[in-house]
């Protein structure tokens, strides 16, 4: 057998036939589905009948309607008992797959064996007009039915529309369409494109100050109270109260996400622990969040007083609700200030605030034409055959699209094109394609998981403006036999600024909301909101039609990215090892220098010593200087593609079996044996942490490498514009370095009255250079 062939993980450039052309004008940017190929369809839209034949025998009619267009045939449902049915249904059939001269449209009678021949319409090909958008829809007509020799019936007329167009047609996206024939019933709703929007995420903070006058069954003991807080399926406990006492104090704050519209109620139960693992509820409070204050700005909120209640169960099973004089002191405030991270902070799609006026100005706009993939690997089998049922999914910011599924095809063609909102360029485009495994009356919400193919991230700010990209992007999966190709997919971007000013401006601005500076929240409690932000969001968009399913939703927001990981540890360490190889290469660069390797050298590096000893204030304009030439030097190496997955850089190509079983173990572990299980968890809950700081290192380490590398070109040009401008400047102003110096500390040891909450500019500058993060597996 010939060796098999190693399988090209690289990036490929591709010239699909799309319309790169722009839109004149300023009001319109881009052209509408210029970036997929235009793709032609045979719509044919039944919107009603009238006055059709009742069956002589059951004295009833049951119709429906039957579109034949060569080997390809749809159905609308049939109407029970209605001789005046209406449909509304849109049927998509692929121009280039029409081998036929006419269009048959039959009406037919529901039958148990046999379905009864009501009347027919034939339609020729060639007289069927052609929509293009914007134009206003077709007006329907009506047709009278013919028998099947091809005579007037008299009686019975079908009212329908048809036409030909392109995927930019409106009614497209609900359309059935002819390449998912072999599905039917209820799960062709499972098919079709849909967009869909994540809720509005909130912040919701209690702060329990204290408790009063609370009523326990033992007077002559001291009470163990602590406040269990519970919303939704969140459940969160105070500490017990150092106070043994029936006024307890605690201020201590606990914090949930809410989503918009505010159902669940906020429940506060004081609990007392009475020992030997017993409990007594002391009363609870519910608080529904629509009476809640709502803040956006850091100012303190009111406390206020809590009546408690206790529910008592009497014998009869009736429910009663006491009242008494115990009360709890808290702050509840729902803090629209921060941005609620769904998403890694490195690798996110949105870093705005909940509250909207506190949003930026848009800077410009995000296209993404999906146009298909190709080279699929099967992921599952039908009817003895290995097939796959392609889904796209993207996500940047609330907006998440989908596309509709490719039934049975491993090149699927989607031709879909979709746009969102700009606000910040360090954001990152998600992309994932999924099997669809709910196609044959699988339960929609239970059943098989939709597994995953593939998934990518593309950072903005490496892209530049006003260029269409068009690659073929490798999709790369792990699995726990080792990392594989899963096939490509190719996608045309667009980023699109119409203001250059306002797009270096957002460099310039704080990346976070104000309060995340001001007050802001430790790791643990960031990691925790997260995880209840993900949960919410899986819960919202699975109960969507079509649902986007609890597996789709975590892998596109990389809920299990915190999991311990011995192959992205050892990623992260080379990551800053190599973030920080400059300065062992500049050490080595300076012993060589110490040991007279090369004279000529030597005699360079004394001579420009003795300059800068003498001429001090010559040391900054040369540094930046050199600065801004090895970043002039540099453009020639920019990276002219966008970055994607490397498995070089993840490990993923190096990894033994043993580390790919711990990477992929369950937690808690599936090994046997209790002792082993506790020490493996805790060393992976401990190491996990470990891995993110590394990670979080080495992606300080290669922003500084970002400065002059024109990843991000717009971050470069600052940078070097800074660097001319500083040189011009200290040069003609002859600053001694000395001065420069104590301004320098003075600045950086300033009063604290005189400084600024939020980070200054070269900070908010620095954190939008774009780092490797977005190429890790």
């Amino acid at each position: 057998m010939p060796p098999e062939e190693e399988p090209d993980f690289s990036l490929k450039e591709t010239k699909p036939n799309i319309g790169g052309g722009r839109v004149s004008g300023g009001a319109k940017l881009t052209s509408s589905f210029d970036l997929v190929e235009e793709t032609h369809f045979l719509f044919v839209r039944v919107v009603k009948a009238r006055d059709l034949p009742w069956n002589n025998a059951r004295r009833t009619c049951d119709p429906f309607v039957e579109i034949k267009i060569g080997n390809y045939r749809g159905t609308t449902k049939f109407m029970e008992k209605k001789p005046n049915p209406e449909w509304n249904r849109v049927f998509a059939f692929r121009k280039e797959r029409i081998q036929t001269l006419s269009v048959d449209i039959t009406v037919r009678q529901k039958e148990s064996v046999n379905d009864e021949f009501i009347g027919a319409i034939s339609i020729s090909v060639s007289d069927i007009p052609t929509r293009v958008p914007p134009d206003s829809p077709l007006a329907p007509q009506w047709y009278k039915l013919e028998d099947k020799n091809g005579v007037n019936m008299g009686r019975g007329e079908l009212m329908l529309v048809i036409w030909f167009g392109t995927q930019a047609d409106e009614v497209f996206p609900d359309a059935w369409h002819s390449d998912v024939a072999t599905v039917s019933g209820e799960s062709i709703i499972n098919t079709r494109s849909k967009v869909y929007l994540s809720p509005r995420l909130w912040y919701l903070r209690v702060n329990i100050i204290q408790g009063q006058d609370l009523v326990t069954p033992d007077k002559n003991r001291n009470p163990e109270v602590y406040v269990k807080a519970s919303f939704g399926n969140v459940n969160l406990r105070s500490r017990v109260s150092q106070d043994k006492s029936v006024n307890p104090r605690w201020n201590e704050d606990l914090m949930f996400v809410a989503a918009e519209p505010f159902d669940d109620p906020l429940i506060l139960t004081v609990v007392d622990k009475l020992g030997n693992n017993k409990e007594e509820s002391l009363g609870r409070c519910v608080i529904h969040l629509s009476k809640v204050y709502k803040r956006w700005l850091p100012e303190p909120v009111a406390a206020k007083w809590f009546n408690l209640e206790k529910v008592l169960v009497e014998k009869s099973g009736e429910v009663k609700e006491l009242k008494f004089a115990s009360k709890l002191h808290m702050r509840i405030s729902l803090d629209g200030g921060y941005h609620v991270f769904d998403e890694s902070i490195h690798c996110s799609s949105d870093y705005r605030a909940t509250y909207k006026a506190l949003w930026t100005p848009t800077i410009g706009v995000l296209e993404l034409g999906i146009i298909g993939a190709s080279g699929l690997a099967p992921m599952k089998s039908r009817d003895g055959h290995k097939t796959t049922d392609a889904y796209c999914v993207a996500k940047y910011g609330p907006k998440w699209v989908r596309t509709r599924t490719a039934v049975d095809s491993f090149s699927p063609k989607w031709n879909e094109q979709y746009t969102w909102d700009v606000y910040d360029p360090y954001t990152v485009l998600m992309i994932g394609i999924f099997d669809n495994c709910h196609l044959h009356g699988e339960d929609m919400l239970g059943g098989p998981k939709d597994p995953t193919i593939g998934k990518l991230r593309i950072r903005l700010s490496t892209l530049s403006t006003n260029r269409i990209y068009t690659y073929s992007f490798p999709l790369i999966a792990l699995q726990p036999s080792g990392v594989k190709k899963m096939g490509e997919i190719q996608l045309a971007m667009r980023f699109t600024c119409p203001s250059y000013t306002n797009l270096l401006a957002a460099y310039t601005r704080t990346l976070f909301p104000k309060m995340h500076y001001t007050h802001p929240m430790s790791v643990y409690q960031l990691d925790s909101l997260r995880q209840q932000a993900t949960l919410v969001l899986c819960s919202r968009l699975s109960r969507t039609e079509p649902p986007l399913r609890k597996e789709v939703v975590e892998c596109m927001l990389d809920a299990g990215g915190q999991m311990w990981s011995l192959r992205r540890g050892k990623a992260n360490l080379q990551r800053l090892m190599a973030a920080f190889n400059v300065f062992v290469e500049a050490w080595k660069w300076f012993d060589q220098i110490r040991k007279w390797k090369n004279p000529a050298a030597n005699v360079l590096v004394l001579l420009s010593y003795l300059i800068m000893l003498f001429c001090p204030n010559l040391i900054l304009p040369t540094l930046l200087s050199y600065c801004f030439l090895i970043g002039i030097w540099q453009y020639g190496k920019r990276p002219r593609n966008p970055p994607h997955m490397d498995i070089k850089l993840s490990l993923a190509d190096s990894t033994n079996a043993d580390e790919l079983d711990e990477e992929f173990d369950t937690f808690p572990s599936s090994r046997q044996g209790d002792a082993l299980r506790m020490r493996y968890d805790r060393l992976r809950s401990i190491a996990g942490r470990v891995m993110i700081m590394v990670g979080d290192l080495a992606t300080q380490g290669e922003r500084f490498h970002s400065l002059l590398s024109w990843q991000d070109p717009r971050a470069t040009a600052i940078f070097l514009a800074f660097c001319l401008i500083g040189a011009i400047f200290f040069y003609l102003s002859m600053i001694s370095l000395k001065y420069f110096l104590l301004f320098a500390g003075l600045y950086v040891m300033r009063p604290p009255r005189f400084g600024l909450d939020v980070p200054c500019v070269p900070q908010n500058v620095f954190r939008r250079l774009p780092t490797r993060t977005d190429c890790m597996l």
